[in-house]
């Protein structure tokens, strides 16, 4: 198969008037519709969409290559387009897009279509060839050109074949290449480093982790043999077979863009050696070293990403429980007075219970590595059943991973014999000792007296200022998402519930209800502020937060909380004091949007959730910025 078998002139558009990047993804998706090879139109205009969310198509040196592997293809295609004046793509450069080629790939284990299309990536990197087709004068001198280059490309693959055949003493770089959808980008930084290996006279030999598999595999024999290995890839390639060899990790972009610089680097012998499976040596040999707040802003990521499907699952299931409980029967116990309200509860508050120590576990383990997730996951458990809560999970999280890296450290100059030993033993036997001390005896203490001295402040208040007190509670409610402030809060709105005084229990709900409630409201109406996976677990937010499940926002909170915390608060406390100010009262310590109906002024309390959530949304509006994936 060759590129003109999946390009033909309905494919192929030169110097159409088109002004901007959407406009020239909608005609290319024409194009290659026209062509036949879509199941879907729609469906694969939206994949295409997603990629460029990932990042952008526009490679530099006025090439755009959009594309999409999706069961909306039937088959593989390609369309092109021209635009001589060029056209402002997003592209990694900053220059403007000239050259465009769309790529359509099918879902299934046939990829021979992937090799063509690596080799249309490849070709592209001449500079004169990209000018030939810029200045085509017509789709079949277009196409002329693009076929008498790849003739000679394949012509250059078998002899580059033979030549490996032929090579008999090892390279003296070898590398990785690899992008997220493995089409383009992986093939084009390849072709860079072999042509610039050959302008330098330094022999380099390539592995592509494409979409097709990895290809070109490098072997043991070539590695030992190696002075440097580079890895320009934007996904997680296999490492442990580079241990104790030097090692350059970048991104793909630089693999195409700056191949000249790598292999210098690589032959300098300046480069740190790789050991596998310790953090601190591994960052050594990362050629863009990340700043403190980055490498911070990764581990929580880490460990928001896994704690979030506990939240997601364990809060639907809760709020299921409460639509299918029955209040009238005991109202003390809503969400758990019938048989199959309480399995819903059950199930959910067991998925709830891992939230924490997933969070704290896996935070640690972004740091230390694997020897530091059981470190972790007790350090989270402790924090929660220790009253300390997400907070206390947070600091456990960083503390375990730390401390993983520091006995690593530690016992570093042991004997190589004991070396398998040391994680399944050394490093959980001390970590979880370690961490323990810490948590029990010194972040527990300090977060449950504030938690005592929160609730003391607040019983001393009393019903001086009902307003006031309204818009303090429904902004603890926020403060830190089922953590100690917040559990003071709900405490006093409990405790309250003794005393028959229900408007505080209704200020207390509806300022846990206004945090996911909000945030669900931003990622619908203001989604450049949020990433394409923060847009999805945004709506079901809105269950939630309908449902009294403040916990909804925690990977929102945990992710950007200078933004989003502060938002929340003002959300929260002016719900809270709308409540009081309609004198809403709630008997019920639970239960959420279920319970509306036996609130006393339930109108008023829904105006006051609707207001309280909306200036939450338009407060995080303002100070969330706009992302660009």
């Amino acid at each position: 198969m060759k590129i003109i078998d999946l390009l033909n002139i309905n494919g192929i558009e030169l110097n159409p008037i088109i002004k901007t990047k959407s406009e020239a993804i909608s005609r290319l998706v024409d194009l290659m519709d026209s062509k036949g090879v879509l199941l879907n139109k729609e469906e694969y205009k939206s994949e295409v969409l997603k990629r460029e969310e990932l990042s952008t198509t526009g490679i530099g040196e006025g090439i755009a290559i959009p594309h999409a592997k999706t069961k909306a293809v039937k088959k593989a295609g390609l369309s092109a387009m021209v635009i001589k004046e060029g056209l402002d793509y997003d592209s990694l450069d900053g220059e403007k897009a000239k050259l465009f080629f769309m790529i359509a790939a099918p879902e299934g284990e046939n990829n021979i279509h992937l090799e063509v299309l690596s080799r249309l990536s490849t070709i592209l990197m001449d500079e004169d060839f990209r000018n030939s087709l810029i200045d085509a004068k017509d789709k079949e001198e277009f196409l002329r050109l693009i076929d008498f280059k790849e003739n000679n490309k394949i012509t250059q693959e078998k002899d580059k074949e033979k030549d490996k055949l032929e090579q008999k003493d090892g390279y003296r770089v070898l590398a990785v290449t690899a992008c997220p959808t493995g089409i383009a980008h992986t093939f084009m930084a390849a072709e860079s480093l072999e042509n610039k290996g050959k302008d330098m006279d330094v022999s380099i030999k390539v592995e592509t982790n494409g979409a097709g598999g990895a290809k070109n595999i490098l072997t043991k024999d070539e590695i030992e043999k190696a002075e440097c290995i580079i890895i320009a890839a934007d996904k997680n390639v296999e490492m442990a077979r580079f241990d104790g060899k030097r090692v350059i990790q970048t991104r793909v972009s630089n693999g195409i863009h700056k191949p000249q610089e790598l292999i210098s680097e690589a032959i300098s012998l300046n480069v740190p050696i790789y050991h596998h499976g310790s953090k601190g040596k591994n960052e050594e040999s990362v050629i863009e070293k990340e700043g403190i707040g980055r490498e911070i802003y990764k581990h929580l990521m880490n460990g928001v990403s896994h704690m979030l499907p506990f939240v997601i699952g364990g809060g639907i299931l809760i709020a299921l429980a409460f639509l299918f409980d029955d209040y009238s029967i005991d109202p003390s116990s809503f969400g758990s007075n019938t048989p199959f309200a309480e399995f819903l509860m059950k199930v959910g508050s067991t998925s709830f219970g891992f939230m924490l120590p997933v969070l704290a576990g896996y935070i640690a383990m972004s740091i230390g590595d694997r020897p530091a997730l059981a470190v972790g996951f007790v350090g989270g458990m402790l924090a929660n059943e220790g009253g300390s809560g997400f907070l206390g999970a947070l600091l456990a999280g960083f503390i375990a991973g730390y401390l993983v890296v520091a006995l690593k450290k530690v016992f570093s100059k042991l004997p190589s014999s004991l070396e398998g030993i040391k994680p399944v033993l050394i490093y959980p036997l001390l970590g979880i000792l370690l961490i323990g001390v810490i948590i029990v005896y010194g972040i527990n203490p300090p977060l449950s007296a504030l938690n005592n001295g929160i609730t003391t402040i607040l019983n001393n208040m009393g019903e001086s200022s009902k307003i006031v007190l309204g818009a303090v509670l429904g902004g603890m409610m926020a403060i830190d998402m089922g953590g100690p402030i917040n559990k003071a809060a709900y405490v006093f709105g409990t405790a309250s519930l003794a005393n028959n005084q229900f408007h505080f229990m209704a200020a207390v709900m509806i300022g846990g209800m206004v945090p996911p409630l909000s945030i669900a409201l931003c990622t619908t109406f203001f989604k450049d502020r949020f990433t394409k996976k923060e847009r999805q677990s945004g709506l079901v937010n809105y269950i939630m937060g309908l449902s009294f499940i403040t916990e909804g926002a925690i990977p929102f909170a945990a992710a950007d909380p200078l933004r989003v915390i502060p938002a929340c608060v003002i959300g929260s406390a002016t719900a809270g004091a709308l409540s009081m100010a309609f004198g809403c009262a709630l008997r019920a310590p639970h239960g959420g949007i279920f319970v509306l109906p036996v609130i006393s002024n339930p109108l008023g309390y829904f105006i006051s959730l609707v207001v309280g959530s909306v200036i939450g949304m338009i407060a995080m509006a303002m100070l969330k910025k706009k992302i660009i994936e």
